[in-house]
């Protein structure tokens, strides 16, 4: 089990959650986003995340030349598909994490052709009904509606392979507030 600390803008940020534990960051490639990071601003400090960090790029409906260009210049290690991508739509990478958004009448596509799904709440910050992924042998990250308060009972009932937070440990959007970073972290690793 691991975390991965999403929405990541700057360097203070991504250094301190990779100490406390992180074993991957999220930078989000989407203008739109109160998290959003240029490539060119992202590339003056990205090579101090060390090498064992999983960097992932969380794009949604972007052309496939473009996550590659992206990958290729930051070095990132995982695409995150947040879109209306199909698997023809995919970037020639060897890691793909696809999510979706779990609505209370979605099916989880567990066959979906990806090394792993990230299973999100509905938006906002809130989280789905997690007996959806109970049980599943499938590499998948759970999202939506984590914090400190309640990832560790998360992790202990629906044993994911990984956590995923953005919202849930910020002061404001795009800046982290490390003492909630810590404690997700800690509450996550602990189980």
């Amino acid at each position: 089990m691991f975390v991965k600390i999403c929405g990541i803008t700057n360097q203070e940020d991504a250094l301190a959650a990779v100490g406390m534990g992180a074993k991957a960051l999220g930078f989000i490639f989407v203008e739109s986003s109160p998290r959003a990071v240029k490539p060119e601003a992202l590339k003056e400090w990205i090579s101090s995340i060390p090498r064992d960090i999983w960097r992932v790029g969380v794009f949604v409906d972007t052309p496939a030349s473009r996550m590659e260009q992206i990958s290729a210049e930051l070095r990132l290690d995982v695409v995150q598909l947040h879109g209306a991508e199909t698997p023809a739509d995919h970037p020639n990478l060897p890691r793909i994490w696809k999510a979706f958004r779990i609505q209370p009448q979605f099916e989880i596509p567990w066959t979906y052709p990806a090394e792993a799904l990230l299973l999100d709440g509905p938006g906002g910050g809130k989280q789905f009904d997690w007996s959806k992924c109970t049980g599943s042998t499938r590499h998948f990250l759970l999202a939506g509606g984590l914090d400190e308060t309640n990832v560790a009972d998360a992790v202990r009932r629906v044993r994911p392979w990984g956590v995923d937070v953005a919202s849930g440990v910020e002061a404001v959007p795009g800046r982290k507030d490390h003492t909630r970073m810590k404690k997700f972290i800690e509450a996550a690793l602990s189980q």
